[in-house]
């Protein structure tokens, strides 16, 4: 046996897939005003200060003022934020519902917005009732992979980092927590995953 104590998944293109591509081509069919549209307003750094805490309404009205043009754009991102999360990752919700029939915990950290977060948390309550909690970085004004987010996760998840094995698709967030001393997953895939968690003794 490993050790590992509690399974602590990432949310976005782990548990549900994130593509805010698809949603901007909806909006913006032509690719070059989109493409303009995105340097523009630098809409993924953007993006990243409402993820680290940042309100939408705060954000938004000073973007929209800075570019009057881009506002009905600008709200949609806040309006219509949902759809850019799309259907489960194949086979991974099967994986948490396996672990949780094992009596595995089961917890979260994730980069998403607060504003976001509530409404998408509500769509989904049925799946994430099986996580006993999930550090969110708007709420904690932290993001990923600044290592004061692991160690407040950890702290409130009462796990030592070596009890944790933490799973996320980036390989800045992998490391960000094998930094602070979890052990890490790299997801590419449920079926690597379910093997990693077999060899854990997990599943």
């Amino acid at each position: 046996m490993s050790g590992i104590k509690g399974v602590v998944f990432d949310v976005g293109n782990v548990l549900y897939g994130w593509d805010p591509d698809s949603f901007l081509v909806r909006q913006i069919a032509d690719d070059e005003a989109r493409m303009r549209f995105i340097e523009d307003v630098d809409l993924w750094a953007w993006h990243d200060t409402l993820d680290g805490g940042r309100p939408f309404g705060d954000a938004s009205a000073e973007l929209s003022e800075k570019f009057p043009d881009y506002a009905h754009l600008i709200s949609a991102w806040g309006d219509r934020f949902g759809e850019t999360i799309s259907d489960p990752v194949p086979g991974v919700h099967a994986i948490v519902e396996a672990l949780d029939a094992k009596g595995v915990p089961l917890f979260g950290i994730t980069n998403f917005s607060a504003d976001f977060w509530g409404p998408f948390r509500a769509r989904e309550d049925a799946f994430f009732r099986r996580f006993r909690d999930i550090v969110v970085s708007g709420e904690e004004k932290l993001l990923k992979p600044d290592p004061a987010i692991y160690y407040l996760a950890l702290d409130r998840f009462r796990l030592k980092p070596a009890e944790a094995l933490f799973i996320d698709d980036r390989i800045v967030n992998v490391e960000g927590a094998r930094a602070v001393g979890m052990q890490a997953h790299l997801f590419t895939d449920a079926e690597d995953l379910r093997l990693r968690l077999k060899a854990e003794g997990l599943l």
